[in-house]
């Protein structure tokens, strides 16, 4: 329970360190070309990337020290089941609710009730701010699957909070 609590207050902290890196330009903004202000999608995008590396390094460890009993997956979708169960309750105490495939290389991964959007289940004022607390974890699994033998891309997307879809797209080789 109480390592829940640190890791919850933790990933916020982070995403609050990182975004605070990323000041509020304020008032009198010169805006760009499309109508979005100068160098604010790019701190974003940057805060982003340091969230998702940090997420990554950390799945890299989880997937060295996790499967020990279980060397060799056979599939990648043993893998795959691997993250919905192990992993998932290593870091979220909790399963993943469902994976689904089109046997073509893509998984979603769906979480009905993911732990870092629970604080901001409250309204849909909140669905923008989603992506920022989602970057890290798309890491993780990532760097998991990485440590495991599979190069993959990790988005997520979030269309009622807290529920959340992380999609695993693994290129055919």
């Amino acid at each position: 329970m109480a390592d829940t609590v640190l890791f919850e207050f933790l990933h916020t902290e982070m995403v609050a360190e990182l975004w605070a890196h990323d000041p509020d330009p304020g008032p009198g903004v010169s805006v760009g070309s499309r109508g979005e202000e100068a160098g604010a999608t790019t701190g974003q995008k940057m805060s982003l990337s340091v969230l998702e590396g940090m997420g990554f390094r950390v799945g890299q460890a989880l997937g060295e020290r996790l499967p020990r009993e279980t060397l060799a997956f056979r599939e990648e979708l043993d893998v795959l089941k691997f993250l919905c169960k192990d992993l998932w309750v290593a870091v979220f105490q909790k399963q993943m609710d469902s994976l689904r495939t089109n046997h073509q290389g893509t998984y979603v991964l769906q979480d009905n009730s993911f732990p870092l959007l629970l604080p901001m289940a409250s309204g849909l004022q909140y669905l923008e701010e989603a992506p920022k607390f989602l970057a890290f974890t798309c890491g993780l699994l990532r760097g998991a699957l990485c440590t495991l033998g599979i190069e993959s891309v990790v988005t997520a997307s979030v269309a009622a909070l807290p529920v959340c879809k992380f999609q695993v797209v693994i290129p055919k080789s």
